[in-house]
């Protein structure tokens, strides 16, 4: 299996150089170059989440690790999940399901990626006694997942990049107060978009990503999304795929998630529809729906996971929309520099025949958290919200919708008890997080500052 860039001039990789590189050297992100098909789908039905995740991940992987490594990996992974099914679905409504993806360690479906390339990574440094320093940007949750995941390794270290004053107090926390002395977390002066850029910065600077090892764990990696598309099919098939199809509701902000849900419908699941749900910083559905990616000002909202202009995975959709066209890609890419572009007609009839979108204001959310408690009992997170509120618009009689639940409300209790009038406790497990000491660093955005900090704190 080779990994190929979506902008056509990196070397080509296999699935283990692929995860350790994250960003491709000429700024674009890896896809395989054929994508397999999954075999007997159906037989996925009555078996553990870790057995469907080996079936899954087994053909992307290659020669790069043996089945007992894959497998043994797999199993640590989700070892410490708090639900015997990883993730699984709850009714809401008639043919409208919630998909659980909060029952890791962190509270986030970031954790069913980030605890798996987290024992991949183990695998392959200890193989190659290579020491590498990951560097991510977070609006919430992967930073959390990643320190997770990566804290106390000897040969690991861990810079997150939030920005200051943008997550919630939990999200926060999180990165914050873990004490291993291997990973850093640092506010930065700025949006998500700004440690986003900033990131990409430091790998496109190839002297800095060779001197320090360079890695990167955010969504921009591949195996970040295939770790993800094992939970659109174990949840199919639970809802009768291969022999009926099923659409899924997504909330969406780099554009990851949503994703691999459009590789699992490569790969043979039939998913009829991708609904790609924003809040207020809604340019995927200005995109979707008008064919205009236009770069504007990021509104903090009570859904800042979402709170994103720039939404890296993205590129990956164009990439197969634009037939593989590398050079196209390129195009768009630079066009985005200065402040967006406009996707071809072609492009966004091939878009149109996996994805639809929706916008879900601030109002309409609270009162989506509302009416999902008054009817099921249920309380959802923000992102939940916007997911469950657009599925509304999408459902099809006869087709089941799957909404994706991506974040236990615990995360965002200021917003629930807006909308409910009481705050969720976090689970027994998490109790304590608000009398724990924090450790974090407030950066400016200043890609040379950054580098300097980093060259001064890594362990190596």
């Amino acid at each position: 299996m080779r990994y190929i860039s979506t902008r056509g001039s990196a070397p080509e990789l296999n699935f283990e150089q692929a995860m350790l590189a994250g960003l491709a050297r000429d700024g674009g992100l890896y896809l395989p170059a054929e994508i397999p098909a999954l075999d007997d789908i159906a037989g996925f039905e009555g078996i553990s989440y870790e057995d469907a995740a080996l079936r899954v991940l087994r053909p992307f992987t290659g020669d790069s690790f043996t089945d007992d490594e894959l497998s043994g990996a797999i199993a640590r992974a989700y070892d410490g999940f708090r639900h015997i099914a990883r993730a699984p679905l709850s009714q809401l409504a008639p043919g409208h399901h919630l998909l659980e993806l909060f029952h890791g360690p962190t509270l986030a479906f970031k954790d069913f990626a980030m605890q798996l390339i987290g024992q991949l990574f183990q695998i392959a440094l200890s193989r190659s006694g290579q020491r590498i320093t990951i560097v991510g940007a977070t609006s919430g949750d992967t930073g959390s997942a990643a320190i997770e995941a990566f804290a106390g390794l000897a040969n690991v270290d861990v810079f997150i990049l939030f920005p200051h004053g943008r997550v919630s107090e939990v999200q926060r926390r999180q990165m914050t107060t873990p004490d291993a002395a291997n990973v850093h977390a640092l506010a930065l002066d700025g949006h998500f978009d700004d440690c986003q850029a900033r990131v990409k910065d430091m790998f496109n600077d190839h002297a800095f990503r060779d001197s320090v090892g360079l890695a990167g764990v955010n969504s921009i990696n591949w195996a970040r999304v295939l770790a993800q598309v094992v939970y659109y099919v174990t949840s199919a098939v639970s809802l009768g795929a291969p022999g009926r199809e099923v659409d899924f509701t997504v909330p969406t902000g780099n554009f990851g998630d949503v994703f691999a849900g459009s590789i699992a419908r490569a790969v043979g699941l039939p998913i009829g529809r991708l609904v790609v749900a924003t809040n207020q910083n809604d340019i995927l559905h200005r995109a979707l729906s008008g064919g205009e990616y236009r770069v504007g000002q990021v509104a903090p909202s009570i859904s800042p996971s979402m709170d994103i202009q720039v939404s890296s995975n993205f590129e990956r959709a164009l990439y197969l929309a634009y037939g593989g066209d590398a050079g196209a890609v390129r195009q768009l890419m630079d066009e985005l520099k200065s402040g967006g572009f406009t996707i071809s007609q072609g492009a966004r009839e091939a878009l149109a025949e996996i994805y639809a979108s929706g916008r879900v204001s601030e109002d309409e959310t609270l009162a989506e958290i509302a009416r999902i408690h008054a009817e099921t009992g249920q309380i959802i997170c923000p992102h939940t919200a916007v997911a469950t509120r657009t599925a509304r618009d999408f459902m099809r009689k006869g087709v089941p919708m799957i909404s994706l639940a991506t974040a236990h409300p615990a995360k965002f209790p200021d917003a629930v008890a807006q909308a409910l009038g009481v705050r969720p406790e976090l689970p027994a497990h998490m109790a304590g997080l608000s009398g724990k000491p924090e450790r974090v660093t407030r950066v400016e955005n200043d890609l040379n500052a950054l580098k300097s900090l980093i060259l001064d704190r890594r362990q190596a």
